[in-house]
């Protein structure tokens, strides 16, 4: 066993209710700036975390290095990076996409899963169908994965630690962290997810924060991935998720989600970059936290409905009254 990351976690987010206290939610929190020095910190820099879909944007920047995904346009670069929703828009595109490799759904190595999207799960449930690897919410990575094996000539199975696809993932998640990953858990969509310092993390986000400055093509490829992301806001995530409607109301600014309490952000303006664990895995608080960062970074306005909603909301009973309220803890 490893040991726990989280015990220098300190609290940052609480759910009070009338006088009482009644959650109370631990985590860390990293700001690096485009040199990788750290700007703020709560908690423990240093945790190792898994940071789930967080960094999908690592795992797709091979794809453009490489060569393999130049002809990609923006939206099908912000399907690589999202954790969607199954929606229409999402798998549609996926299917698209996977029929211009000359592919199906059983190349696909993600998995099935419902879709989060309700029009999807009504016609799937009128049709008494079942869900497929394309409402996965990483089918979108995969398509990825799937383009870049193709151009490396490797097996179909493209999601074992030691496949080429996954090995030229890890060398570039090293590069943009500046850690040797100490090992790897398997994600829900099956492929390895390598572990990192959560400083490590936020100084890959800055990394891609400041990758329009530099010429390189990894450099290069950050670039086109952030921009594609703020472009397609629907496609990182659906209508109603917090990545959408957060990337909506700022200007130039990309986030992303990962299961269990991970979020981070990429600044560009701003050379910064944000990586966040939730210790219990709350995505309240996750969520909670981000907007609460971006608020402090000067990018979201605390006033914005899509802010509101995540911190600094008021909690009401089934009538409407007001009974409590979601915040940050003081000092954030």
């Amino acid at each position: 066993m490893t040991p726990n990351p989280h015990a220098a976690a300190v609290p940052l987010v609480e759910i009070r209710r009338g006088p009482f206290l009644e959650s109370l939610h631990h985590g860390h929190a990293v700001i690096c700036d485009a040199g990788g020095e750290i700007t703020e910190a709560w908690g423990d820099p240093e945790a190792v975390i898994l940071p789930r879909s967080s960094i999908k944007m690592i795992q797709a920047l091979p794809l453009l290095s490489s060569g393999a995904g130049d002809d990609l346009d923006s939206r099908r670069l912000a399907l690589v990076c999202a954790s969607h929703d199954g929606a229409a828009i999402h798998t549609d595109l996926a299917r698209a996409w996977l029929e211009s490799l000359g592919m199906g759904e059983d190349d696909l190595r993600c998995g099935p899963q419902w879709p989060d999207d309700r029009p999807a799960q009504a016609e799937l449930i009128k049709a008494d169908a079942r869900p497929c690897q394309v409402h996965n919410n990483c089918s979108g990575k995969h398509c990825g994965f799937l383009m870049l094996n193709k151009h490396l000539g490797g097996g179909p199975e493209y999601v074992l630690p030691d496949h080429p696809v996954q090995r030229v993932v890890l060398a570039a998640y090293e590069e943009v962290t500046g850690e040797t990953s100490p090992g790897y858990g398997i994600d829900g969509c099956s492929a390895p997810n390598f572990a990192a310092s959560l400083q490590g993390v936020a100084r890959a986000m800055a990394w891609f924060a400041s990758a329009h400055q530099r010429s390189d093509s990894q450099s290069r490829a950050a670039a086109r991935l952030v921009s594609a992301m703020h472009e397609h806001p629907e496609l990182v995530a659906g209508e109603t998720r917090a990545c959408t409607e957060l990337m909506r109301a700022m200007d130039g600014v990309a986030i992303k989600t990962g299961a269990d309490g991970v979020y981070t952000a990429i600044l560009p303006r701003q050379g910064l970059g944000i990586a966040l664990k939730i210790a219990d895995g709350a995505t309240r608080a996750s969520e909670a936290m981000m907007a609460q960062l971006l608020i402090r970074l000067g990018v979201l306005d605390s006033a914005h409905p899509a802010a509101l909603r995540r911190v600094n909301h008021v909690i009401k009973s089934r009538r409407g009254i007001e009974a409590g309220v979601i915040q940050t803890v003081e000092g954030v």
